[in-house]
C-alpha cells in the first residue's frame, strides 16, 4: 500500500511522513514512534502543520472508505491517525458521534 501517496495527497511530501509511513507498516513500531513524531510536529510552521492536519484526514476517510477491504489494516491506519491527531492537535476534526439517545 502506498502510504506516503494518501499522506501527500496533491501536494509535496513532507519529511514528517517518513515517520507516520514507519507506524503504518509496521504496527508495533508505533508505540515508539509516538513521540519523535510528536517533536518533528512541534517544529512544524503553521501552514506545514495544516497540510500535516490534512494527511491525517486523508488516512482516516481512506482507512473508512476501505475497512471492508482489510479490517485489521483499516483499523490500525485509522488508529495511527486518529492517536497522532490527538497528540499533535489535542482533538480530531472528524470526531466520531455517538448516537443520541433520545
Amino acid at each position: 500500500m502506498d502510504y506516503l501517496r494518501i499522506l501527500t495527497g496533491k501536494e509535496k511530501p513532507v519529511p514528517i511522513y517518513n515517520g507516520i509511513v514507519v507506524c503504518l507498516e509496521n504496527p508495533l513500531a508505533f508505540p515508539d514512534m509516538l513521540e519523535p513524531v510528536y517533536r518533528e510536529a512541534m517544529n512544524l510552521d503553521d501552514e506545514t502543520l495544516d497540510r500535516f492536519r490534512f494527511s491525517l484526514m486523508r488516512l482516516q476517510l481512506y482507512a473508512d472508505v476501505h475497512r471492508n477491504e482489510d479490517l485489521e489494516t483499516a483499523m490500525h491506519i485509522k488508529y495511527v491517525a486518529q492517536v497522532l491527531e490527538k497528540v499533535v492537535f489535542g482533538s480530531l476534526v472528524m470526531e466520531p458521534t455517538e448516537p443520541s439517545a433520545d
